[in-house]
């Protein structure tokens, strides 16, 4: 087992990830940065470095600052967590250049699927299900409204590189369509340094489903069951579930089959979450693929009874699939909500102290929190602050949990979007396992005010 793992990166899942080597007896480093001096993740790790300046460029982004804390503090491993330079191939690359154990895939997957025309591209010529769409190679009204056409609205228009939903938007009619390509464009090339981007057939009322997958480095790849994530907003997930209510036992096979058959295509190792779009129909299609572990990890843990950090670390390692155990059959149902500090309408940031931040000790959930009571939520940093993870013997039991859990909170000090958290879990169309990616645009945002 690795002697010390650095972390680099900060709240919940610097927590998270701390928890786990704590239990497998491996010492930790942290890294934060000016506006995290108090943190919970730098207190718990054995180890912490100060890296620099509030803004993440300065501090979470900059590969030295981290590759020259690793190197200081001795450690073998560095986990990337997820955001920041999760998904940087280049950070991979470094890492593995210094000698230290990048707990990842190889960096020329995580370069190939962080592109998502190649993405698209290698997973149709591995038979995976792709949404039909086009790559722009110019930007020439004509040629762009030809392309379109021949696609057939409503149209997507995303970033080829990059993700969180940035720069991604919907076309309905074609007199829209060179303003958004504009509008994505721009974005494209502020936030990731390119301005390539796709377009792509809109699919109608989707549920948006990911499976996930494990490799080593034998070549072996399983999958670890699904999680449905079609709550979103902005189209950013905040609330997930597993397994999905939706999948029929042939729907459910074939998607797991699609996933396992994209990580073999790309000799994929570590976890990776493999992301579909799935039509009323039950049809799959690639959207893309995740190299890193996912925020919403923890309902698979809580049902296949696994501590993914825990696998993430083995596989990095060198073990065989073949020596893990495996994982048990869904016989209970996780429901995952994430606690943005934002307004639960406008969903702007809410920065500020937190002055109450009470939770109850129940049975069967379990919190992942990167803050507590008088911790300051900076407007540096993503707005999510914590995740609270509901496991119950049925659905309708761990929704019911979830909403006593979040009605007996006390948050004060800043708005949170646990109105509308409440708001969903309570909402018939929920409940009966029948919300679709436009959840909140249909059905919540009028009644969140």
């Amino acid at each position: 087992m690795f002697s010390k793992v650095l972390i680099a990166n900060r709240g919940e899942i610097a927590v998270r990830v701390i928890k786990t080597c704590q239990r497998l007896g491996i010492k930790t480093a942290a890294v934060y940065s000016e506006a995290d001096k108090e943190s919970i993740h730098a207190e718990l790790a054995d180890e912490a470095y100060f890296i620099g300046g509030a803004r993440v460029n300065e501090s979470y982004l900059n590969m030295d600052k981290i590759i020259e804390a690793a190197k200081e503090a001795g450690a073998d491993a560095i986990h990337p967590g997820y955001g920041f330079l999760s998904e940087n191939s280049r950070f991979a690359e470094r890492v593995k250049e210094e000698g230290i154990t990048f707990i990842g895939p190889e960096a020329d997957v995580i370069q190939s699927m962080g592109n998502k025309v190649e993405a698209r591209e290698t997973m149709g010529n591995a038979d995976v299900p792709v949404i039909p769409g086009i790559t722009l190679t110019e930007l020439e009204e004509s040629s762009v409204l030809l392309a379109a056409r021949n696609i057939g609205y409503p149209i997507m228009v995303k970033a080829a590189v990059g993700g969180g939903g940035i720069g991604m938007q919907k076309v309905e009619h074609e007199k829209e369509m060179m303003k958004v390509i504009s509008s994505v464009v721009k974005k494209s090339e502020t936030f990731f340094g390119s301005g390539e981007i796709f377009l792509e057939k809109f699919i109608e009322n989707p549920r948006h489903i990911e499976a996930q997958i494990a490799g080593d480095k034998d070549g072996n790849i399983i999958c670890l069951g699904e999680r449905d994530c079609s709550i979103q907003r902005r189209h950013q997930k905040i609330v997930e579930e597993a397994p999905s209510v939706f999948l029929s036992p042939e729907g459910r096979e074939k998607l797991h089959e699609a996933a396992v058959r994209a990580g073999k295509t790309i000799g994929y190792t570590n976890l990776g979450t493999v992301e579909f779009l799935v039509d009323e129909h039950e049809e799959i299609y690639f959207l893309e693929m995740n190299t890193r572990l996912q925020v919403e990890h923890p309902v698979t843990e809580e049902t296949t009874g696994h501590d993914l950090v825990e696998w993430q670390l083995l596989l990095a390692e060198g073990k065989s699939l073949n020596t893990m155990p495996d994982p048990k059959e869904h016989t209970e149902h996780a429901i995952e909500v994430r606690i943005y500090a934002e307004d639960p309408v406008k969903f702007f940031p809410s920065p500020g102290k937190l002055e109450e931040w009470d939770f109850p000790e129940m049975e069967n959930i379990r919190y992942d929190f990167g803050v507590r009571k008088g911790t300051t939520v900076t407007p540096y940093y993503d707005p999510m602050i914590g995740k609270v993870i509901s496991t119950g013997a049925t659905r309708d039991e761990a929704i019911e949990r979830l909403a006593e859990c979040l009605e007996s909170s006390n948050v004060k000090g800043i708005k949170t979007n646990i109105p509308m958290l409440l708001n969903t879990l309570k909402n018939g169309i929920f409940k009966e396992g029948k919300a679709t990616t436009d959840f909140v645009a249909k059905h919540l945002v009028q009644t969140a005010n």
